[in-house]
C-alpha cells in the first residue's frame, strides 16, 4: 500500500513538473504585469521613480466622468470598440462555414493549398499588411492607377484616409487575415465527427447540402457557441497593431478603440496614470464579462466555459 501510495505522488509530481514551465510564463507575462495597476493611484511622470511619485488615489478614475473633454473622448472610444467588435461578433460565423465547405473539397492537393494560403496571412505582421494596403490603395497606388486608366475617375479615391467606412475596412482587412486560421479548429472538430451519421443521411436519401445542414453544423454548433461566448467575454479587447497602423490625421476618430486610446494617452499625450487606470477598468469589465457569459451559459447549455 505504501509503494504504491509512493508511485501515485511520483506520477503527480512528474505531471506537475510537465506543466510547471507553463505556470511560469503564466505568472510572468500575464499576473506579475498586473502590478502596474498602481500607477493608476499616483501622479506618475517618467523618469521620476514610483516612490516619489505623490499619490493620489482615485482622482484619475474620477477624471474620467467629470472632465467632460475626456468623456466625450471616452464615449467615441467606446463607440468605436462596440462598433468594431460588434461586426467581428455578427460574422463570427464565417470561419465555420468556411471550414464547412472547405472539408468539402475531395481534392486533397486543392485542399491543403487553398487552407496554406488562407492561413499563412495570420503569420503576417500588420506592418506587412498595411503595407500592401497602401501599395494598392492609396492615392498613387495600384487601384488608383487602374481606375484612372479606365477613365472610371479624374481624381485618386482616398480609400485609406476615408472615415466613413473605417470599422467595415478594418473589419474586412481583419478577416482576410484571420479566417484560414480560425477555420483550423472548426476543420479538427468536423474531422471528429462520427462518419456513420453521414453514412445514415446518405441511407435516407440525403444529398451533401443536407447531410451539411443536419449532421455537420449541429455537431459544430457546441463549438461555436464557446468561442462566441470567449469572443463576447473579451468584447473590450480589440488589440491596438491593426488600428495603430491604418490609423491616420483623417480617420483617427472613427479607429480609435480603447487598446489604441490607452497607447496614445501613455506613449503620445504623457498620461500613464490615466492609460492605467483605463486600462484596469477595462480588464475589471472582461472578467465581469467572462463570469457573465460563463453563467449564462451554464444557465442555457448546462455546461460552463470556464
Amino acid at each position: 500500500m505504501h509503494t504504491q501510495a509512493y508511485g501515485r505522488r511520483r506520477v503527480s509530481i512528474r505531471k506537475f513538473l510537465y506543466i510547471l514551465p507553463f505556470m511560469v510564463l503564466l505568472a510572468t507575462f500575464a499576473y506579475y504585469p498586473l502590478y502596474g495597476w498602481v500607477y493608476a493611484f499616483f501622479d506618475y511622470m517618467p523618469p521620476t521613480p514610483l516612490s516619489h511619485s505623490p499619490f493620489v488615489g482615485l482622482k484619475w478614475f474620477r477624471s474620467l466622468v467629470e472632465n467632460p473633454v475626456k468623456v466625450n473622448q471616452l464615449l467615441q472610444v467606446i463607440k468605436n470598440t462596440f462598433g468594431i467588435s460588434g461586426l467581428y461578433l455578427l460574422f463570427s460565423w464565417l470561419p465555420m462555414i468556411f471550414a464547412v465547405f472547405l472539408s468539402e473539397i475531395k481534392a486533397m492537393r486543392f485542399r491543403r493549398i487553398v487552407q496554406t494560403v488562407t492561413t499563412l496571412p495570420n503569420f503576417i505582421s500588420w506592418v506587412l499588411v498595411y503595407s500592401l494596403a497602401f501599395s494598392m490603395f492609396s492615392s498613387e497606388g495600384m487601384v488608383n492607377g487602374l481606375l484612372k486608366q479606365l477613365g472610371l475617375i479624374d481624381s485618386p479615391v482616398l480609400f485609406l484616409q476615408n472615415s466613413e467606412h473605417v470599422w467595415i475596412t478594418m473589419w474586412m482587412w481583419q478577416t482576410w487575415k484571420t479566417l484560414g486560421w480560425a477555420a483550423i479548429l472548426y476543420i479538427a472538430a468536423i474531422t471528429g465527427i462520427d462518419e456513420s451519421l453521414y453514412e445514415a443521411a446518405r441511407v435516407d436519401g440525403a444529398t451533401r447540402m443536407q447531410a451539411i445542414r443536419h449532421v455537420t453544423l449541429p455537431s459544430l454548433l457546441p463549438t461555436y457557441f464557446v468561442l462566441v461566448m470567449l469572443q463576447i467575454a473579451s468584447f473590450l479587447n480589440n488589440g491596438m497593431e491593426q488600428y495603430f497602423v491604418f490609423q491616420n490625421a483623417f480617420n483617427k476618430d472613427s479607429i480609435q478603440v480603447l487598446d489604441l486610446y490607452v497607447y496614445n494617452l501613455a506613449m503620445g499625450g504623457g498620461s500613464y496614470s490615466v492609460s492605467v487606470a483605463i486600462s484596469m477598468l477595462k480588464s475589471l469589465i472582461s472578467v465581469v464579462l467572462l463570469f457573465s457569459v460563463n453563467g449564462l451559459s451554464k444557465l442555457i447549455r448546462g455546461e460552463s466555459i470556464v
